[in-house]
């Protein structure tokens, strides 16, 4: 069969408008879909200025599907997602991001390091440790480690707390020797309760060497002399603490005068006591002076005061209802017979003005704690019971 080539007059024409019609069509469709992802993703935004945080995240969700090549996209919407605890969803958008291969090296520390709060915010702490500990040596490095020490700290993995706390003392971006003083406490608090009494003494010596103002190390080294029949040593520790941290003697006290009972010095001890009273009036260093027989204001010319005397002479100096009870308590009444229900009473009433109160978040526990169980801060109680702040 013969080619005509008229066909190709006629061919050639319809093939190019087919062409053209083709082109103009993928044109719009490119045009239209731009358009649709910039107007969702401006929606998403709107929405969530106006805190309608629903309506962002099904106007991120239409974006992301327009455009799933936009990093910026997927962090927007991981971080909602957070934001309203659906933190598994957090995760996988996180987690998409992250298998990309044609991520930037920035955003794949950026993923990594989202990924890692979804991970804390959920409270998955060992997979929130695993993504962390791959932030080091990125520019989250520090934030990380922040995270890290705020992990091993609330599960009370000393050892690794001050490997973290180290790092971040030695970046010079703030001190950290206290804390480290506090990681070395808490581990020799460990290795008394196992039995290794030496390994202890070693770790609260380095305490006191990183931080020598700080009173626990002190505290804690003469506990453990008094718990080894060293009184006179505790006593001499407890004595030299009350020169660089004359503040914390409330806490102390009562260590002081069973060390100095036991060492027999009271005499000293009484002298020491009633000085820092002078200057800082306190229940508990009271209680340390009636415990040695002494009063604030006695002196050895004076005949032999009572304990009743000692907590007048403190209503004297400041208002105290735990005080007045105690001084009630060995006081006779006419109807005596009421008298142990009106104690009781009384009791019941100071119990709480006894508490220590942390000065972050106000949690209350009769029990000084270092180490606040309610925000994890450090050295947020102060020295002082309730009822004296």
């Amino acid at each position: 069969m013969d080619f005509d080539p008229s066909w190709l007059l006629i061919g050639l024409p319809v093939a190019f408008v087919l062409g053209w019609l083709a082109s103009r069509f993928d044109i719009r469709q490119l045009k239209l879909e731009n358009r649709q992802a910039p107007k969702a993703y401006f929606r998403g935004l709107n929405f969530l200025l106006n805190e309608q945080q629903d309506q962002a995240i099904d106007a991120f969700i239409e974006a992301v599907q327009n455009d799933p090549d936009t990093q910026e996209l997927h962090f927007a919407l991981g971080n909602l997602f957070r934001r309203r605890g659906e933190y598994q969803r957090a995760v996988r958008v996180h987690e998409h991001l992250l298998g990309r291969g044609d991520l930037s090296r920035s955003d794949r520390e950026r993923a990594q390091h989202a990924l890692a709060q979804d991970f804390l915010r959920a409270g998955l702490l060992d997979r929130a440790e695993a993504a962390l500990q791959k932030l080091e040596g990125t520019r989250y490095e520090n934030e990380a480690r922040l995270s890290l020490l705020a992990i091993y700290e609330r599960s009370r993995e000393w050892a690794q707390a001050a490997d973290v706390a180290q790092k971040l003392d030695e970046s010079d971006q703030a001190s950290y020797s206290t804390r480290r003083a506090h990681h070395l406490c808490e581990q020799a608090t460990e290795r008394v309760a196992a039995g290794d009494v030496p390994g202890a003494t070693r770790l609260l010596a380095q305490a006191a060497e990183l931080a020598p103002e700080a009173p626990r190390p002190a505290i804690d080294t003469a506990t453990l002399q008094l718990r080894n029949g060293d009184a006179a040593a505790a006593f001499d520790t407890l004595v030299a603490l009350s020169d660089t941290a004359p503040l914390a003697l409330p806490l102390y006290a009562a260590a002081l005068q069973q060390a100095a009972v036991a060492a027999h010095r009271e005499g000293e001890a009484l002298a020491l006591l009633q000085r820092r009273y002078v200057e800082s009036p306190s229940i508990d260093v009271l209680e340390a002076l009636i415990a040695l027989g002494g009063t604030p204001t006695a002196t050895a010319q004076d005949p032999a005061p009572t304990p009743r005397d000692g907590y007048i002479a403190h209503l004297s100096q400041q208002p105290s209802l735990v005080a007045a009870s105690r001084w009630l308590a060995g006081e006779r009444f006419e109807h005596e017979q009421f008298h142990p229900q009106v104690q009781r009473a009384l009791d019941q009433a100071t119990r709480p003005l006894m508490r220590y109160r942390c000065a972050a978040c106000g949690f209350e526990a009769h029990q000084y704690f270092w180490h606040c169980p309610g925000c994890q801060a450090w050295d947020s109680y102060p020295p002082r019971r309730v009822e004296e702040l």
